[in-house]
């Protein structure tokens, strides 16, 4: 199944980068346990793909608003800025 993310790199707070992915998580159940286990699948998925990241977050749907899961200070940061464009597309 492919799976479409989106891999950023962002200047931290401290002043130092960090790289993170979002995943587009429509086919997740919304369980804490799901998400747990779909988060860790797809950032190990795209790490074996050669991508760097820091932190990692599923964007996903529940009802008509976005939700998101993942690393705290990142679902914070995208809570605010919205999801971000999809750059890549990887097996799952």
């Amino acid at each position: 199944m492919k799976i479409q993310m989106a891999h950023i790199r962002e200047k931290s707070t401290s002043g130092g980068y960090i790289d993170f992915a979002v995943f587009d998580a429509r086919s997740s159940s919304g369980t804490e346990s799901a998400n747990n286990q779909l988060l860790s699948q797809l950032t190990t998925s795209a790490m074996q793909a050669g991508l760097k990241i820091d932190q990692s977050a599923l964007a996903y749907m529940q009802g008509n608003q976005v939700r998101f899961w993942g690393s705290r200070n990142l679902v914070d940061y995208l809570s605010k800025s919205g999801v971000p464009q999809w750059t890549h597309e990887i097996d799952a």
